[in-house]
Formats: structure tokens, sequence, C-alpha cells
């Protein structure tokens, strides 16, 4: 029987296997796409994601990035990261980096289809394999997550996302936010030539449509050549009763996810896989709720902050030129941002470090 089953081959779960070889345990990664993974997102990766890659031996080709600016018709603001250089890159770039090294790593990855999950005292099934422990890394929409009875259904207006690519020389070493009405649009740069740029909001409409409400942007790329296919993802915001279920574990956006406005999904990922394999090396999954919990109660807070203030039109309007006028709040926050998320040691009730 394997120690452990990681459902799920995205960025996710080549972290947590990649945690788990590490740990020299017998891992194999379940995942039913074949080929390189694509989804919509940022491609953004804070100074704190790239280092917890680097840590994996993970380095993905891509565009440095200084920091972060935001920018609100003539108004901007920008701050660098205090911590070192973020990078913009390409997610199917990501994904190949991190399949290589789950390849170097020896860890299998089997391309079928999960469909139920069954467990006893002694292991858990899956995909037709068996092992001690799962960890399900199977998405924002996790099937696992629902199968468990962890999902928590939300019925409020939801934000969704859209993402693009321009064949364009980039026009800035930050991550731009651009702000309107009723959206943002990310605006980050993944290699020389390429820049990407994803809006998220609550209406509904074609990318295009989101577009418009941002005529400068609109400027920069009416003449770029688009490259690929438009993707989307949604609803954004996700909520899981608890991220343990026996001797499953829930890891990534399959974990809980709040929305991109901060973009520490990566960075958060890596944490979340590495704190699981510990407790799975200590045989203690009811730590790694707590584990979880303070690993992402910073990305938790000061995302549902930044969406709560801006949820308002007044508070959206009055964002960037607030940041104008204290510089060094704004700076304080992308400061947070990019700042690693570490996985650390579960203390045990004597105090002492538990492994």
């Amino acid at each position: 029987m394997k120690d452990l089953l990681v459902v799920g081959g995205g960025p996710a779960g080549l972290a947590t296997a990649l945690h788990a070889a590490r740990a020299g345990l017998d891992v194999t990664v379940l995942e039913q796409r074949v080929g390189t993974v694509d989804k919509a997102c940022g491609e953004g990766l804070m100074p704190g994601a790239v280092a917890a890659l680097a840590d994996l031996g993970v380095d993905p080709a891509g565009h440095d990035l200084l920091g972060i600016r935001y920018v609100a018709g003539a108004r901007r603001v920008e701050a660098d990261f205090r911590s070192g250089r973020g990078r913009g890159v390409r997610r199917t770039t990501l994904h190949d980096a991190l399949s290589r090294a789950v390849a170097d790593a020896g860890v299998a990855v089997e391309h079928v289809g999960v469909h139920g999950i069954e467990q006893d005292d002694e292991g858990v099934t899956v995909g037709g394999h068996r092992a001690r422990y799962v960890v399900a890394a199977d998405g924002l929409h996790s099937p696992l997550r629902r199968s468990l009875g962890l999902d928590r259904p939300r019925r409020r207006q939801l934000r969704r996302g859209l993402r693009r690519h321009y064949t364009v020389r980039p026009w800035s070493d930050h991550v731009e936010v651009h702000w309107a009405r009723d959206a943002e649009a990310y605006v980050t740069p993944v290699a020389d030539d390429l820049v990407g740029v994803a809006v998220l909001t609550t209406r509904t409409g074609s990318y295009d449509d989101h577009l418009a409400a941002f005529p400068e942007l609109l400027d920069r790329v009416a003449s770029a050549a688009r490259s690929g296919s438009d993707r989307g993802a949604g609803p954004l915001r996700q909520d899981a009763t608890a991220r343990t279920a026996g001797r499953v574990l829930l890891v990534g956006d399959a974990a809980g996810y709040v929305d991109a406005l901060t973009g520490e999904g990566i960075a958060l990922a890596v944490a979340q896989a590495g704190a699981a394999v510990q407790a799975v090396v200590r045989g203690d999954v009811a730590a790694y709720e707590q584990d979880w919990r303070r690993l992402t109660r910073r990305y938790r807070w000061l995302t549902s902050a930044l969406l709560g203030a801006t949820s308002r039109r007044s508070s959206r309007s009055a964002l960037v030129p607030t940041a104008e006028r204290l510089p060094w709040l704004f700076g304080a926050t992308v400061d947070a941002l990019a700042r690693p998320a570490h996985a650390g040691a579960h203390s045990s009730p004597t105090g002492q470090s538990a492994g």
C-alpha cells in the first residue's frame, strides 16, 4: 500500500508530490487530464511564491516583476517588492516546470478519472488505488470535497475571471491592477513579448465587453495580436467546512478560496502542500486544519477586507486616491503580499517541535 495518493495534477498537487518525495514517502499523482494543463489566472508569482518554488527545485522561465501598480484613469500609485523580485509566468510554463521536477523525483503520474472515495481505519481507496492517506488537490470545484460532504455552497453574487494573452512588449515591470466601476483588470508581463490580461468581475458578458471598461488599457492592446485562447474560471469564492475528513486532506483551491485579488494562490498552495505532507509523516491529520488556518490567515483576512472595501462603488473610486495619499500603507500592503507563507512545524501539546 502506498503512503500517499495525490488527486489532481495542477500546481498544488504537483507541489504536494514533490514535498512527499522529499520526505521519503511512496507517492503517486492521479490526474485525468493528459499533457500541459492551462488555467485562467493572473500568472503573477509573488516573491514568496518564487522562493517557495525554488526551494522545491522549480525555476520556471518568465518576466521579472518589481512590484504592483494600481491604476484608475489618470491616477496611479506603485510600490516595489521589498523581499525580492516576483515573476510573471505563463500557467503552462509553470505546469511544465513542476511536471519535470516531479518526473525527476521519480514520482509516477497516472492519468485516470477519480469517481468516489472509500476509506477505513487503515487506508483510502480512490481511482482504483489504495494508500494510507490521500491529498485532494483537484481544484476550485473539487469533486472530492463535494463527495466528502465538505462543500459549503454560497448563494451570493460571485466573481468570475477571464484571461487573454497579447503578443506585445510589456510596458511595465510591475503587475498593473486597473480599477473600473464593476471590475478589475490585472496586467502581467509573462515574457519579453507577451502580456496576460485577466479581468475579475461579478457582471456577465464577454471578455471584450469587460475590457471596454478600461479605455487606457484597451488602447495599449488594440493593435496587438492575441495569443492562444481566452480562458475563464469561477465562481471564485469556494468554501469548505473543514480541510480534513478521515485520512483525506484538502490542499490548494480545493481547501477553500476567497478571491484572486491579492495574487497569493501559488505561494499558499506550496505552503499547504508542505504542511499536508508534514501531517502525513507525523500521522496527525487533524493537525493540518490548524496549520491550514495559520498559513492562510493573512490571505483570508486581507483578501476579504479588500473585497469588502471595494464592494461599494464609492469605496472603489476612492481606493487609488487613498493609496496615493497614504503610500506607506500601500507599500506595507504590497510587502505583506510578497512575503512567503511558511509551512513551519506543528507544535505538540508539550510545546516542542513535532517534526
